[in-house]
């Protein structure tokens, strides 16, 4: 009790003092390429401030804190055209603001980390889930708030071993991104216990995905391609390109969930969580952009959210205090998932719970009971430290 009051008097001592100067301004930039890519599905079409939205919800909430210790945050958004050298804009972004959140495929990130390694600047992945970027192509000044490849096949994994759905039926893509989940998928099941009975690959022939007859096409073709596959208990589905996977539930020859890229989907927010006071954030995202929170945007509000946390608890705006900080013991954020979110220190990928939703309801959230672990139950979700190929540098 004591401890607290002392606390509290010295909250109220800082805030005292810091009125009586000007604010403490802190830039975060945000960079991204324009457009959207375009869904299966024409209700889930992400909006044109798909993520950015999020990190604008998250500047309200750090300024809200920042009131109280004369602290002002900023968003600056740069949107790349194609042809745009990344590196040249990231640089400019650097001139005036010492954090940057990164919404960019995996080459231009490391290319970005690469550029302003020397400038002190702190990067923030909120987009790219490959695992390279948090182990053999790690770097030191990037924190990864997007959960991995290998985290959310792991997530997901671990429910379908808890149900006893133990015998998959795995389909692959063409498409490179397509055999990196699949590469993750094959890993999960090894791991805990599952077994691929079959592996089958969909071929990306192209043609218009929408047309009068491609319903009737598809209910024809579905069940074809999924006939006389040895007995299993889910079809588990590696599609990111989004060809084949949303068109595989109901559609199977024989009658099976699927989950991966369609069905049961690993996932780190959905508009339907609301657990834990997520009701809070989803209604007053709803209210500010007329539209669902998606993954993206939580993980830019969390990517957001971990600047205002650090500097709100270090007093400083300095990139080098604040991110030593970030790394250190004491840091965690919270993030509406039913506890604080840590970094692992090997690679500088944000712990977090992953949600499992069938695009109405989250159905679970992994860590699953019973998948214990010595240090974090969080870290039975991808890579773990005696397993890294992670050398920060």
């Amino acid at each position: 009790m004591i401890r607290a009051l002392i606390g509290a008097i010295g909250l109220i001592f800082m805030a005292t003092q810091a009125l009586a100067t000007d604010p403490l301004e802190v830039g975060i930039g945000y960079l991204r390429h324009a457009g959207v890519k375009e869904t299966l599905s024409l209700v889930e079409q992400p909006a044109q401030n798909n993520g950015v939205a999020g990190a604008l919800l998250a500047i309200e909430d750090n300024n809200t804190t920042g009131k109280f210790l004369n602290q002002h945050f900023t968003l600056t958004e740069v949107r790349l055209k194609q042809g745009d050298d990344v590196a040249a804009a990231a640089n400019k972004l650097a001139d005036h603001d010492g954090f940057i959140i990164l919404d960019l495929p995996t080459d231009e990130t490391l290319k970005v980390a690469d550029t302003l390694r020397d400038r002190g600047t702190v990067l923030l992945d909120a987009g790219s889930i490959d695992d390279r970027l948090r182990e053999q192509d790690c770097r030191a000044n990037v924190v990864h708030v997007a959960p991995t490849r290998t985290m959310l096949a792991d997530a997901l994994g671990q429910y379908l071993v808890w149900k006893q759905w133990k015998r998959w039926l795995l389909v692959v893509g063409s498409h490179d991104n397509d055999k990196l989940y699949a590469d993750a998928l094959r890993r999960t099941a090894s791991r805990f216990g599952a077994k691929i009975v079959q592996e089958r690959t969909f071929q990306d022939t192209g043609g218009a995905r929408r047309t009068d007859s491609g319903v009737t096409l598809i209910q024809r073709q579905m069940p074809v391609f999924t006939q006389q596959a040895p007995a299993y208990d889910v079809l588990v589905a590696a599609d990111e390109s989004e060809v084949f996977a949303s068109y595989l539930p109901y559609r199977t020859w024989d009658p099976r969930p699927v989950a991966g890229s369609a069905g049961l989907v690993a996932t780190s927010w959905d508009a339907s969580h609301d657990q834990w006071g997520a009701t809070q954030i989803q209604n007053r995202f709803v209210k500010l952009n007329s539209r669902h929170m998606t993954a993206l945007d939580m993980q830019a509000w969390t990517a957001t959210r971990i600047v205002g946390e650090a500097v709100s608890r270090t007093n400083s705006g300095d990139p080098k205090t604040v991110f030593a900080f970030i790394k250190g013991k004491d840091f965690s954020v919270a993030a509406f998932k039913g506890q604080r979110l840590t970094l692992r220190d090997w690679n500088l990928q944000l712990r977090q719970p992953i949600l499992l939703s069938d695009g109405r309801m989250v159905v679970s959230v992994s860590p699953q009971e019973g998948f214990l672990h010595q240090f974090s139950e969080l870290d039975t979700l991808g890579i773990d430290r005696p397993e890294t190929k992670c050398r920060l540098q």
